[in-house]
């Protein structure tokens, strides 16, 4: 079932378009505010080029990735929080930590309890989830047999809980011209959860040669 972002929607209530703290400009708004679906906004994450500058060399805000039109996944998983946001939600990111692999960076939302999440990756199986998860570790647990290395071997380790980015509000993270590294700095500081035990993770096994090729589709 295609859901609005906004929960009223849900109910037959016209869906309040806002501008948080009046940052975006009208040009900008007129962008984000295409973005009303999960959906849709996924499709324009997937649109974007894919930023390869070595080593993460930046870390956009929402502005210049709708400028700049490229992002990497802390940068798209940034803008698709703002997005949300526009439309009702909280701005939450959850972190993905990773072994021997990068880690990976998703923005998600609730809708009716249950969570999903839009996130932009090299990957073809790291990106949107329905909201159909009832736990934070039911969401990221989706990601796990399709999440690897060049190698094919399976690499997600741990995860965050939810972070709103509201605590960034003072630095203007959705519209600052400098790099942002604040937010993913502090996604490194906070505790992580264990996606299994030392014993689970000596047993892993290789992506089969079908799944690892369509992980790789795409890829950059």
């Amino acid at each position: 079932m295609r859901c609005r972002l906004v929960s009223l929607a849900a109910q037959g209530a016209t869906a309040l378009i806002r501008n948080p703290g009046g940052e975006f400009s009208r040009e900008e708004m007129a962008v984000l505010k295409k973005l009303s679906t999960p959906e849709k906004l996924q499709r324009f994450l997937d649109d974007l080029a894919y930023n390869t500058e070595p080593g993460g060399a930046t870390c956009r805000s929402p502005r210049r990735v709708l400028r700049d039109r490229t992002a990497h996944c802390m940068e798209g998983a940034m803008l698709a929080a703002a997005a949300l946001r526009v439309h009702g939600h909280k701005a939450l990111l959850l972190d993905l930590e990773a072994e021997q692999d990068s880690d990976h960076v998703l923005a998600v939302y609730r809708v009716r309890g249950c969570w999903g999440a839009v996130a932009k990756s090299n990957f073809t199986g790291l990106r949107y989830r329905t909201p159909v998860y009832r736990t934070i570790r039911e969401l990221v647990m989706s990601y796990f047999e399709h999440y690897c290395n060049l190698r094919a071997e399976k690499t997600l380790r741990r995860y965050s809980q939810p972070v709103n980015l509201a605590r960034f509000d003072r630095i203007h993270w959705m519209t600052a011209e400098k790099d942002v590294w604040a937010v993913p700095e502090y996604l490194t500081t906070i505790r992580h959860f264990d996606v299994a035990t030392r014993d689970q993770v000596r047993r892993y096994t290789r992506l089969d040669k079908r799944l690892f090729a369509a992980a790789m589709l795409g890829h950059t």
